[in-house]
């Protein structure tokens, strides 16, 4: 007999919701294999590894009806995983190469020695989002943004990063404070957040004539959507509740001051 999961263990396996499996049967997305008598959803092998593809379609930033269309028209499951397992291992070295970048960082300011510049920024690959700005803004958009970035020394890049990282934090710190959107609080962080989108050249917050508060709302929506944007303002109990707070605050600030 072939092996079979329920909808409430593979939701707890994969750190999904039972909401959102029925989501994606509603839509067609992830049919399960079998519904019992009782009305419980059942899943076998076939359903896991579509199910371990669309979450990996997730997070390479993709939107349901794309991945619709996408696994509709590729059946050939192990290909498309190998290609998936390729993009997680480049993943996996641009990520070691990160830890290893800001441990010998953190090691060299313990230590009082000098910061070897050449070595703070391995992994950081800026380029990495060039083809989805580019859709999304325009290649103008993108060259801007990345003129910008490498006009910089390394100093004023380890700054920069400190910048984001500092609004970073902030966030989080006050989502998990259960702050409201609309206190003095968050609206500062909002302000922060918008005078930090409009210093990066490119941008349409800091393109001339350009609709701020649309790009600045959308962003917003986006945190919450796209879950490589949401993880920067994850808090500690999980999901997406740091980042709906933060978009949030900001369509509050947008709405009052853009």
């Amino acid at each position: 007999m072939t092996e079979e999961w329920s909808i409430q263990q593979i939701a707890k396996l994969a750190g999904t919701t039972s909401r959102t499996l029925r989501h994606y049967d509603d839509i067609g997305l992830l049919a399960p294999s079998r519904i019992g008598g009782n009305g419980y959803r059942y899943y076998d092998e076939r359903a896991l590894v579509r199910l371990q593809r669309i979450l990996l379609l997730r997070e390479l930033g993709l939107g349901l009806p794309q991945i619709q269309d996408l696994l509709a028209n590729d059946t050939a499951e192990v290909p498309a995983l190998e290609a998936h397992l390729a993009w997680l291992r480049q993943e996996q070295s641009r990520l070691a190469r990160q830890i290893a970048s800001v441990e010998s960082t953190i090691d060299a300011l313990r230590g009082g020695e000098p910061l070897m510049a050449e070595n703070m920024f391995d992994g950081f690959d800026h380029t990495k989002y060039k083809d989805e700005v580019e859709e999304r803004w325009g290649k103008k958009a993108y060259a801007d943004s990345d003129r910008w970035w490498r006009s910089m020394n390394a100093e004023e890049k380890a700054a920069w990063q400190q910048k984001v990282s500092d609004l970073g934090r902030d966030w989080i710190a006050a989502a998990e404070r259960g702050i409201a959107p609309d206190s003095d609080e968050a609206q500062a962080l909002a302000k922060r957040h918008v005078e930090w989108l409009t210093g990066v050249p490119g941008t349409p917050a800091a393109t001339p004539g350009g609709d701020v508060k649309a790009y600045v709302i959308g962003l917003g929506e986006m945190y919450v959507a796209d879950p490589r944007f949401g993880a920067n303002y994850a808090t500690s109990a999980g999901g997406s509740a740091g980042a709906e707070f933060v978009r949030d605050a900001l369509r509050v600030y947008a709405e009052a001051n853009l």
